[in-house]
């Protein structure tokens, strides 16, 4: 442990800490399951990896403002790197909790999240991320460039190829069957058919 993380932990301020993360802990361990491709095992580890880290780094965090993006910034980080040290692991079948499908899913919605995780599990990290941040998190392209540290430009590309890659590997609805597709993707196709 560095000198700075032992003062920052000497004076730290548990009672915010606490409450940072009695607040925030929900909704990180949510985006370190869909960083670790719903490994819930891996994401619990992940979580409490960075959150180990912001408590030794806490005193310097909230000297910085709001501890929120810093925080998703680290979360995304140690994925990153976490899925580089475990590059070449073996591929294991997705598990869903019971808990998380009992009463409130349809069949229909429980396959198409299994299906979203599995394909967003095959996403390399960095596009996972930027997804996550993009369309979980509801970032702009300039915030969440903020907390890649990387350009604009990056998170516009990578969400182009995580996007492009999704569309190969998701089977596409029969076009000729009325019953497949959203409004959404209805409303497309109509609006791409001619009214000019």
């Amino acid at each position: 442990m560095s000198g700075d993380d032992a003062a920052d932990i000497a004076g730290a301020d548990d009672a915010s800490f606490e409450e940072f993360v009695a607040a925030a802990s929900g909704r990180l361990f949510t985006m370190a399951l869909l960083l670790t491709g719903y490994q819930r095992a891996e994401a619990e580890d992940l979580l409490q990896d960075v959150l180990e880290r912001a408590y030794r780094r806490w005193r310097r965090i909230i000297r910085e403002g709001a501890p929120d993006p810093y925080v998703r910034r680290m979360l995304i980080n140690a994925s990153v790197d976490r899925w580089r040290r475990v590059r070449y692991r073996r591929e294991e079948p997705l598990v869903i909790d019971s808990a998380d499908t009992t009463g409130r899913d349809e069949p229909g919605l429980v396959a198409d999240r299994d299906l979203l995780l599995r394909v967003l599990s095959g996403l390399p990290p960095r596009q996972r991320a930027v997804l996550v941040l993009r369309y979980f998190e509801d970032l702009s392209e300039v915030q969440a460039a903020a907390v890649l540290g990387c350009s604009v430009g990056t998170v516009k590309s990578q969400a182009s190829r995580a996007l492009a890659r999704l569309r190969v590997i998701t089977p596409q609805p029969d076009a000729g069957d009325p019953s497949h597709g959203t409004k959404a993707e209805s409303g497309n196709q109509e609006g791409t058919s001619g009214h000019g």
